[in-house]
């Protein structure tokens, strides 16, 4: 059972990081209303978030730039445009995605750029890949994270190992990433226990990004803070991929450090994310979601059903677990 303390009192250390421009933006093409992204910057700052993400750094060889909105590449002048020369506490980030993403071209030296923290998402056969990207990163005066995704797939004995590798890295975050949303609190705690024995030898903060498959995002996330985890990712209505994520209006309503504030939040949610969801942009958790959750696979097919607008979960469930 935890300590009191860790959930009446507050670790300082403890950072919130907004996703909402970047997995958000994976409902939407990352088309976002008009002044969208600026009064997400300002909704931040007020609330005392610590990160704001604004999208991906896609290799422009990759994706048809005419295809998505600016957020799955983060130019720096869209960033500018949007944060000027950022005199506040809130810092910038980007997300790298390994083999969708020019880094040596797209990614300039932290001196010319905005951004301050660059997150390498890979999958455990990706490591020496996302090891390439974030040494560049480091050396190009970045902060670095690396975003090992769909975890509850790995092995035990694989995951170990790529710890150690990153370890070894000049990375400065370790994400927990539960892209399936698939993992239980239990569960977790044990994962936090494991990246928290190589973030112990190695110096290194660790981070959670949770999926609402199950609904169990906000209490991944918890769990997660009892656990010693820094950084908490979360975004608002849990706008995200899938069944999304955890809620940003959660998180800053359950966290007892006094500088977030989740005032400016609900403001945000009433005026943008209440008429973008009204508008027919979807998003968030659902029993097509729910079931791969459970059975630990891609919400790729999930995504389909949902695009395709079928409500016959039954057959959905059969396709499903004829797979397994």
């Amino acid at each position: 059972m935890k300590e009191l303390s860790k959930l009446m009192g507050f670790r300082p250390e403890v950072k919130v990081v907004d996703a909402t421009l970047r997995d958000g933006g994976l409902v939407n093409d990352f088309y976002f209303p008009k002044g969208f992204e600026k009064a997400l910057y300002e909704t931040n700052v007020k609330a005392g978030v610590d990160y704001m993400e604004f999208g991906y750094k896609a290799d422009k060889d990759l994706f048809d730039v005419d295809k998505f909105g600016p957020c799955k590449f983060c130019n720096d002048d869209f960033i500018r445009d949007i944060v000027g020369e950022n005199d506040t506490d809130l810092k910038i980030a980007a997300m790298a995605d390994v083999g969708r993403c020019n880094f040596k071209r797209d990614i300039l030296p932290k001196s010319e750029s905005p951004i301050d923290l660059i997150r390498v998402a890979c999958y455990l056969k990706q490591i020496p890949a996302a090891i390439e990207v974030i040494e560049d990163c480091a050396k190009k005066g970045y902060e670095t994270s690396c975003n090992i995704m769909a975890l509850s797939t790995g092995q035990e004995s694989d995951i170990k190992v790529a710890l150690d590798l990153i370890g070894q890295s000049p990375v400065d975050i370790l994400y927990i990433v539960d892209s399936y949303g698939s993992i239980y609190p239990e569960e977790m705690a044990r994962v936090c226990d494991l990246f928290g024995e190589f973030a112990a030898k190695y110096n290194k903060k660790l981070g959670i990004h949770a999926h609402d498959n199950q609904k169990l995002a906000f209490a991944n996330t918890i769990e997660c803070v009892g656990d010693g985890v820094d950084y908490l990712d979360a975004t608002y209505m849990a706008m995200g991929r899938g069944a999304g994520n955890c809620a940003m209006e959660t998180l800053l309503g359950f966290l007892k450090n006094p500088k977030y504030n989740i005032y400016p939040a609900i403001q945000f949610i009433q005026d943008y994310m209440k008429p973008m969801q009204e508008s027919g942009v979807v998003w968030g958790y659902d029993l097509q979601y729910l079931l791969t959750g459970l059975l630990n696979q891609h919400p790729r097919t999930a995504i389909s059903f949902t695009k395709d607008k079928r409500k016959d979960f039954v057959n959905f469930y059969k396709e499903i677990t004829s797979q397994e």
